[in-house]
């Protein structure tokens, strides 16, 4: 794997993350590698490697992501949200 295809993997890891924002084991979703790996090295590249600066990053420049990677980012936090509320009410 070359230092470029490593470094997309981790920014869309933590784009990913971010969606999920509470699910750390959650994979990154190819959807969420394809539409937001721009975004992140653009808005982020500072904060690679580290994976929770750059969830951060991400969260705090939603409102200058692509209009794909915030749906993506909307769908995916919408789903764990979902899991969630269905885990406590499980309990």
């Amino acid at each position: 794997m070359t230092r470029y295809q490593s470094i997309a993997a981790l920014v869309a890891f933590a784009a990913t993350a971010i969606a999920s924002q509470t699910s750390p084991s959650l994979a990154f979703s190819p959807e969420a590698q394809q539409m937001c790996s721009g975004d992140a090295m653009r808005l982020c590249s500072s904060e690679i490697p580290d994976i929770p600066r750059i969830t951060a990053c991400m969260v705090r420049n939603k409102a200058h992501v692509s209009p794909g990677c915030r749906a993506v980012m909307d769908r995916e936090h919408a789903a764990a949200a979902a899991a969630r509320k269905r885990e406590a009410a499980a309990q």
